[in-house]
């Protein structure tokens, strides 16, 4: 069964988390802009026809055809995830990661801990968005230096909360100075 209403409730609330989340980290216009793709045709129908609600549409559509068009759609245009940050090595010609500029690294955080709320409802606990991100880079193409900000973001988050979190991003990764 294919749900739209359900789906756009679930990306727009998620959107409108992150976009808070970039606020008030001092990344305004990523805040307005990201995740316009989920709105789109390719992206959006597809997420409708595999929304259950429970984890990402992605993953569904992957169960069901092994890989998500969506999903590839949707990378290719948000540089905020780690799967967007990757090229062809001129010398070695195999695709190599490459290093998340300070600006999508942030959005990509304020990603992260929305996801994890929005999906985990109730249940959501802090430590869960640095277990997802175990579980999930192990097969990640990652690089190096994204791997260990992001570790120690996701650490810091867990440990100080989420306040503390976006101050410590504006000032060591916006360089915003707090007023």
């Amino acid at each position: 069964m294919i749900h739209p209403i359900k789906h756009f409730i679930t990306i727009t609330k998620h959107r409108h988390l992150v976009m808070h989340y970039c606020f008030k980290c001092g990344l305004y216009k990523q805040g307005l802009l990201h995740d316009l793709s989920k709105y789109g045709f390719t992206e959006f129908w597809r997420g409708a026809k595999y929304y259950d609600g429970k984890k990402s549409p992605h993953v569904n559509e992957r169960i069901k055809n092994g890989y998500s068009i969506a999903w590839m759609h949707h990378k290719g245009r948000n540089k905020h995830h780690i799967d967007y940050w990757q090229d062809t090595n001129i010398n070695t010609h195999k695709v190599e990661p490459v290093e998340i500029p300070n600006k999508y690294l942030v959005e990509s955080i304020c990603d992260r801990i929305a996801a994890s709320k929005v999906y985990n409802k109730g249940n959501f606990k802090p430590q869960m968005v640095l277990d997802y991100y175990y579980k999930e880079r192990t097969g990640m193409l990652i690089h190096p230096e994204t791997d260990k900000k992001i570790e120690e973001l996701l650490k810091y988050y867990s440990e100080n909360g989420q306040k503390e979190l976006f101050k410590y991003l504006k000032k060591k990764y916006i360089k915003i100075k707090n007023n």
